[in-house]
């Protein structure tokens, strides 16, 4: 959880707690307060939501460019190995 969702959350509990006081007591500048802070809370959660979101796709794709090139970087090694395994057999063929 981002700062920005622990925001979100706190302005949706302060506005739905200002509306609730504000129809309790008759004021409807109070309780319209509370629905402005309320969807305030929703948009910045909504924020952190994507915001989460992109991130972790960003993980994903560094995690698969490593695999990529951790597997690229064990087939050339791997072709090196032969190659020097196949004329080290040649070089001793001729012996």
């Amino acid at each position: 959880m981002n700062k920005e969702q622990v925001s979100g959350k706190f302005d949706q509990i302060k506005g739905k707690v200002k509306q609730g006081v504000g129809e309790a007591v008759g004021n409807q500048k109070l309780a319209n307060e509370g629905v402005v802070d309320q969807v305030k809370g929703s948009t910045k959660e909504v924020y952190g939501n994507v915001k989460d979101a992109v991130q972790h796709n960003v993980d994903d794709a560094r995690r698969d460019r490593e695999a990529t090139a951790n597997q690229a970087r064990a087939n050339v090694v791997e072709k090196v190995d032969a190659a020097r395994t196949h004329a080290n057999e040649v070089v001793n063929s001729h012996r």
